[in-house]
């Protein structure tokens, strides 16, 4: 059995295909079925590391991105489209999978393209709530479409399309309760957990900065500020908090690996985000969250995400515009100084959130392969 996936250059599109694939692993050798082999079609591994602990070959194929706006690369694009389209054909055919999983974005164009051409069975996964072309062009050919968010069902064609949730790997849903110890955190004080994303976020690192003396008078944070960042992050904090008492409150990461990123998820009483895939982790940790969505992400995706689901009750959503330092701090007292909306907030993530996600998908994902394999 072959299973190919193929996405778009960013970790919403990659990190739900390495949830499916563990799924796919266990499911396999749960029910004693041939290991299956997989792969991923793109124009760069996104991370070479977590293909290869997954048994995921990788198998590159030049996409070109369409811009909103007017750009030459849109000209040049054409011809390295073309071209991937021509090498995913041929690849396909080579390989001859038993059905292409696709995540959307540009990447993933040439290799459905192929599997549409060989009549090789296609299932897409959409993140978001207004579906990307791409997935929206698959959608209208593909065996089964599995959604996000429940807002974007009546974008695919029905019979065809359910509501699963975001997959998520399982190292995210890990429920063990860390130690404080783990982050050098005091005993008693409420904390806050700021997701940048894996390059940090300038304007939400920025108001975190300035707000750190009266924030940390009475929570602790834990900060990922993005590699590149965390140098100048930290020399301005230890200005700001000169001489300031509570500055071993303050905890700034460069990265936050998966297990870190957990273990700061689950102390955690607040958490404030871009609007990313990080909603469907924190909706698995089931805490409140203040999101602040990129104001240019491509066709305003965050945005949209982001107020769908503030509209489940889980989450505030702050404009990137209105991101103030004190706006940002009457935003969170109004969250954890409220305990009973703090605790609404929780339960209304926890129900938002899909665990089981990746391994709905997985079942279906064989099942579609085992019918095409006979």
């Amino acid at each position: 059995m072959k299973i190919l996936f193929t996405g778009g250059g960013s970790g919403g599109h990659f990190y739900p295909i390495i949830a499916i694939a563990e799924e796919l692993l266990a499911r396999s050798k749960e029910e004693r079925l041939i290991t299956p082999q997989l792969f991923f079609m793109a124009p760069e591994p996104y991370d070479a590391g977590l293909l290869f602990e997954n048994g995921i070959t990788f198998v590159p194929v030049p996409a070109g991105k369409f811009r909103r706006y007017s750009s030459w690369k849109n000209v040049t694009d054409i011809f390295r489209t073309a071209f991937g389209v021509i090498k995913a054909t041929i690849l396909m055919f080579r390989i001859y999978p038993d059905v292409v999983v696709g995540k959307g974005g540009f990447g993933s164009f040439p290799a459905l393209f192929a599997a549409r051409f060989w009549k090789i069975p296609v299932f897409i996964h959409e993140s978001d709530t207004i579906p990307g072309r791409v997935s929206a062009w698959a959608g209208k050919f593909a065996a089964r479409v599995a959604v996000s968010f429940s807002q974007a069902v009546s974008a695919f064609p029905g019979g065809r399309v359910a509501h699963t949730g975001n997959p998520i790997r399982r190292g995210l849903l890990s429920t063990i309760m860390p130690s404080r110890r783990e982050f050098g955190l005091e005993k008693n004080t409420r904390i806050l957990l700021v997701i940048g994303g894996s390059l940090g976020a300038v304007a939400l690192n920025e108001a975190v900065l300035h707000a750190l003396p009266l924030l940390l008078e009475k929570y602790e944070i834990i900060h990922q500020t993005g590699r590149e960042n965390l140098a100048d992050i930290s020399a301005r904090a230890e200005v700001i908090l000169q001489n300031n008492p509570f500055k071993p409150r303050y905890h700034p990461f460069g990265y936050l690996s998966t297990p870190k990123v957990v273990a700061a998820g689950r102390l955690s009483n607040l958490v404030i985000s871009r609007a990313g895939s990080t909603i469907f982790e924190i909706a698995a940790w089931g805490k409140p969250s203040i999101l602040v969505p990129i104001s240019n992400s491509s066709g305003n995706h965050q945005r949209e995400n982001a107020y769908a689901y503030a509209e489940n009750g889980a989450a505030d959503v702050l404009e990137e515009g209105n991101l103030t330092t004190n706006i940002l701090i009457n935003q969170i007292g109004r969250i954890l100084d409220n305990k009973n909306r703090a605790q609404e907030m929780s339960e209304r993530a926890s129900h938002f959130a899909k665990a089981d996600a990746a391994s709905v998908i997985a079942r279906e994902i064989l099942e579609i392969a085992l019918k095409h394999e006979h």
